[in-house]
């Protein structure tokens, strides 16, 4: 119990690196949040077509663990925010998440420079499912693989 009261014990350092995050004020009608903006920063979309995208993506210090390696939940961020992309559509409500499953395969430390690849595996009515690979360049190494859910408002017929 103490070893895990001590891991969750909030550093001096870690209120430091929060108390510096600059958060720009958001229009109301701004479709992004501070959630968004903080996880997906400085991703480079390389390639995209329909049904599959790739990313590159330099892990930032903002999203790292005390370890020094992109944090598990930041991963979970990527998987559900590049998997999102897959389902996009402009005008259309957006989708909802229902379910992620996500394997964590390795690390990813700072400044590591990442491979993030989505594809659309399939749909049925309003329910689609996707595939979110992260990969370091330099090694190949695959970090996390997930699978994400989302479940959209069935649109009306016209």
């Amino acid at each position: 119990m103490e070893k895990t009261r001590e891991f969750l014990r909030v550093t001096q350092q870690d209120a430091d690196r929060v108390a510096r995050l600059s958060v720009p004020p958001q229009p109301p009608e701004a479709f992004h949040s501070f959630y968004e903006e903080f996880t997906l920063k400085g991703i480079r979309v390389d390639r995209f077509q329909p049904g599959s995208i790739s990313c590159s993506f330099t892990v930032p210090s903002r999203l790292t663990d005390r370890n020094g390696n992109l944090a598990v939940g930041a991963i979970a961020s990527l998987v559900d925010e590049v998997g999102a992309t897959m389902v996009y559509e402009k005008d259309v409500p957006m989708n909802v998440s229902v379910d992620m499953s996500i394997s964590y395969l390795s690390t990813a430390k700072l400044n590591d420079d990442l491979e993030i690849s989505a594809k659309l595996l399939g749909g049925k009515g309003a329910y689609n499912g996707t595939l979110v690979v992260l990969k370091n360049k330099a090694t190949g190494e695959m970090i996390a693989e997930g699978r994400h859910s989302l479940f959209s408002k069935p649109r009306s017929k016209v």
